[in-house]
């Protein structure tokens, strides 16, 4: 099996069970509108989140935030995905952030500009860390 950018990052979070069945949810595609004839169906109501893998919650920002303490350089892990990358020991380098923004279905437009990409990537990355397992607090996501 080949193992996706995102599962890198798991693993090195210490999170090998998500790693090894991460969970991406690809954006939702445009809903078709209805048929006004088709009756509403009458079932169960559907969660609205997707359904998090039942597995232990790693202490993301504890975990970075020691990691940060003893990196050499001064890296702001919270607002960039350059510098998140970077303290995992993972490549940081635009090819490997524009690999990763495909894997997490980044929008073409936010390909088209880094800054957008970075943004919209460090965002994205959290939000899937903590689908995964990891506890990221609101104000990060």
């Amino acid at each position: 099996m080949i193992m996706g950018f995102f599962s890198n990052i798991l693993e090195k979070l210490g999170m090998k069970e998500a790693a090894a069945a991460p969970v991406i949810t690809p954006p939702p595609a445009a809903a078709a509108p209805a048929p006004a004839a088709a009756p509403a169906p009458v079932a169960a109501s559907a969660p609205a989140e997707p359904v998090v893998n039942p597995i232990a919650m790693v202490d993301v920002v504890a975990l970075l935030t020691e990691k940060a303490a003893h990196h050499p350089e001064k890296l702001n892990w919270k607002t960039s995905i350059v510098d998140l990358l970077k303290l995992l020991g993972l490549d940081s380098s635009l090819a490997a952030r524009k690999e990763l923004a495909k894997e997490l279905y980044c929008p073409d437009d936010k390909m088209a500009d880094s800054a957008q990409m970075n943004m919209w990537l460090h965002k994205n990355v959290l939000g899937h860390i903590a689908a995964n397992g990891g506890n990221i607090p609101k104000e990060l996501l």
